[in-house]
């Protein structure tokens, strides 16, 4: 795979901006993404300096990217760490420290050839890096076959917990926790 895998560096704001936009442009934003291209676009710089910053360093959320020979960032993924005795975005309880998965995405061109598999390693590899945390979870909506199908290939599992969806609450965002530790890089 010619592809560099890494977290997003603070100063990278607009390649965060512009990968994000691609992604709520993509067929399957509706039933994967909580936001629409349109409340993306409105958002100022700050927003997106601050969004690049907070996911480039501490031990709160950490964005990777895959970034192409070429230069072109490809495909995406965040973990976010929820603390035990906060809520979620959900709303619902955080019973253990956690990382939860969100914003993946990776473009068209770069599917199917090993580019989610390695943004997952990553991400997964800095979460449970951090003290204290074992689990990894994500939420997939329950008419994304896709991905959810990606996320059990993973290792992902359901749990037999479900949100209703923020967008249209006559769906529902199931959870996935990653069942058994991958052998990952560090």
């Amino acid at each position: 795979m010619d592809y560099e895998i890494r977290p997003v560096r603070d100063d990278e704001w607009p390649a965060v901006r512009e990968l994000r936009l691609a992604a709520l442009r993509d067929g399957a934003a509706p039933i994967a993404f909580l936001e629409t291209y349109e409340q993306a676009l409105e958002r100022p710089d700050g927003f997106w300096q601050d969004r690049a910053r907070g996911a480039s360093h501490g031990t709160s959320a950490r964005q990777f990217v895959a970034i192409a020979a070429d230069g072109r960032w490809v495909g995406t993924v965040v973990a976010l760490v929820e603390e035990a005795g906060t809520e979620d975005f959900f709303g619902r309880p955080v019973r253990e420290r956690q990382a939860q998965l969100v914003g993946v995405y990776v473009r068209p061109e770069a599917r199917g050839i090993g580019v989610t598999e390695a943004l997952f390693e990553a991400a997964v590899a800095w979460a449970r890096g951090l003290e204290g945390l074992r689990r990894v979870r994500l939420h997939v909506h329950e008419d994304n076959a896709r991905a959810e199908g990606f996320y059990r290939k993973f290792g992902f599992a359901l749990t037999g917990e479900a949100v209703p969806n923020p967008g249209d609450p006559s769906k529902s965002d199931r959870e996935m926790v990653l069942a058994e530790p991958r052998d990952v890089p560090q």
